[in-house]
């Protein structure tokens, strides 16, 4: 059950997460017209940037950090799932163009 005690609504925290995504969608935009990295280093870091972001909207913005652990982890379980079941299937149908020889 969600603790309406335990959920502190201080819009400055709000605020300061608004600015980190502000801040880290602003580095992403910098890199990607900079290319300071290879191509696959870049969308490395790229996509350690979005996990990020996306991790702060989901613990403030949709207040799963106010939930309870056992939310929060099935949450964690089911992403891994999915991660899993896409390396499953999709990832050995991108390895296709290798063997094509399209690139």
């Amino acid at each position: 059950m969600h603790d309406v005690a335990k959920h502190d609504d201080a819009k400055g925290q709000y605020f300061w997460v608004w600015g980190a995504l502000l801040f880290l969608t602003g580095v992403e935009v910098w890199l990607g017209y900079r290319q300071i990295f290879v191509p696959v280093r870049m969308l490395e870091v790229l996509l350690m940037l979005s996990v990020v972001k996306s991790a702060l909207i989901i613990a403030y913005f949709m207040h799963l950090k106010f939930e309870t652990a056992l939310m929060r982890w099935m949450l964690v379980i089911s992403v891994c799932a999915c991660f899993v079941i896409m390396y499953l299937f999709f990832f050995p149908d991108a390895g296709r163009i290798l063997r094509l020889g399209v690139g």
